[in-house]
């Protein structure tokens, strides 16, 4: 297929919208031709990602944080606590890994660092307080990939809970609590007195076997769940919570990551529900490291003025085999959005959605360019993104304005593809294109990896 260039925003190949939508009910669509792009994500993405070894046993050791000097009051700083168990666990690491448990109460801390082989369980009725002193959330180094903090230039304040080149990590518990207690540090983003990024509730970097399961995060300062440059990542039954004002308290960004699956999730915040990531502008192209085969999948919730789940703004090292379904989301600005800039580069490649159910929102559907946000002024503004194989299958929805929108060069002169039982029509040129780009069977290709599905 010929890549269309286009005047300004992203550089667009073909973009597939099979949807159904209207702006009361949205009708169905019962599709019986596709290209194979959709054969090949069904394929590539299973529900393999989200099957994981870990966590099939019991650590062979296990303490309670209230053994290294722990006071569950609220009032009583436990940063040494936290920091003395997780060293003391390390001598566990190559005896089968140990647990830490934190029991009933209200554990007041600063940031601390996982280690590998290591469980962190919470109590139902544990909650781990983050403290509303930023000096107790450090400030480390800048993401490479991101080039500076995300917010200000310099380094960035650490997560909570952080971890770094780890194996092996659960962080779970009986639906305890994990409170970031972040209205300080939105008072500080809104009177412009930030000194660095904030830091979100749960960071792991270049980190693998990760599972996320059976907590409840609250009140970040920032994004909630942040695993970067990880791989072989397991989000579940997890609630994310956030007044709907709270600026920037992204539920789950996967960030130049891949093999993840978030599934059965909860999620009431003031930005995305899930948003796809992999890094800036240059630092992102540079790095070079994308977001690859994603599942999310019944996932429920509801934001501000975000979206339910977004590919971008910041998908420099590229993103690709993202497979979608059961998504409900019941209010949003955009159910789905892809967004870009200028200057981004990178691509966004083979995504599929289906069976996604959006209520109370300005768009089911929404590609933008317009963030154009940049990390520093050396960024090549003919970094145009790649956008190709989209596939949009099953929309339904309630009191939604509109089925697409297209911003700046997403218009419908740059789509190319085909959309059916669509009111309102998000792109006459989409109806007026019809099937003919598309092939009727996989017998009609000369295509190994074409299968009918």
């Amino acid at each position: 297929m010929k890549k269309i260039q286009g005047v300004g925003g992203v550089s667009l190949a073909w973009i597939l919208l099979l949807f159904g939508a209207t702006t009361s009910s949205f009708a169905r669509l019962h599709i019986s031709e596709v290209t194979t792009s959709l054969p090949r994500i069904r394929s590539d993405i299973t529900t393999d990602v989200c099957i994981s070894e870990l966590g099939g046993h019991a650590r062979p050791h296990s303490v309670t944080i209230t053994e290294f000097g722990a006071v569950g009051d609220g009032v009583t700083i436990n940063t040494h606590a936290f920091t003395n168990a997780i060293f003391y666990l390390n001598s566990f690491a190559d005896k089968g890994g140990a647990q830490l448990y934190v029991p009933a109460g209200r554990w007041l801390t600063g940031s601390f660092k996982l280690i590998s082989h290591l469980t962190l369980f919470l109590d139902k009725d544990a909650v781990i307080l983050g403290s509303q002193d930023p000096t107790l959330w450090p400030v480390i180094d800048p993401l490479p990939s991101y080039g500076r903090g995300r917010e200000l230039p310099g380094g960035r304040h650490m997560s909570l809970i952080y971890g770094q080149n780890l194996t092996d990590v659960i962080v779970t518990g009986d639906n305890g609590t994990i409170d970031g207690q972040g209205a300080v540090w939105w008072d500080m983003f809104h009177n412009k007195s930030l000194d660095y990024t904030r830091g979100p509730l749960l960071e792991l970097v270049d980190s693998e076997g990760i599972i996320i399961s059976n907590l409840t995060f609250k009140d970040s300062p920032f994004w909630n769940i942040h695993p970067v440059y990880c791989k072989n990542v397991l989000i579940q039954n997890v609630t994310i919570l956030a007044p709907r004002e709270s600026p920037n308290t992204d539920g789950i960004d996967p960030d130049s990551s891949t093999n993840v699956c978030i599934e059965d999730c909860f999620i009431s915040n003031g930005d995305d529900l899930v948003s796809i990531k992999s890094g800036w502008d240059e630092y992102g192209i540079a790095y070079g490291r994308p977001s690859s085969n994603i599942v999310v999948r019944r996932v429920t919730g509801d934001t501000r003025s975000s979206a339910g789940i977004s590919l971008g703004s910041e998908m420099s090292g590229g993103i690709s085999d993202v497979y979608v379904e059961d998504l409900v989301v019941t209010h949003a600005s955009a159910g789905i959005r892809v967004k870009a800039a200028k200057g981004r580069g990178g691509y966004v490649t083979d995504a599929y959605f289906s069976n996604v159910h959006i209520s109370n929102a300005k768009w089911a559907i929404e590609f933008t360019s317009f963030y154009g946000e940049h990390p520093d002024s050396n960024y090549d503004p003919n970094a145009l993104p790649d956008v190709e194989r989209i596939v949009i299958d099953n929309v339904v929805g309630w009191n939604v304005t509109r089925a697409g929108n297209f911003q700046d060069i997403w218009n419908c002169s740059y789509v190319k593809g085909y959309s059916d039982s669509v009111v309102p029509e998000p792109c006459p040129e989409l109806q007026s294109q019809g099937r003919s780009i598309l092939p009727l069977s996989c017998s009609d290709r000369d295509d190994n990896n074409c299968t009918e599905i």
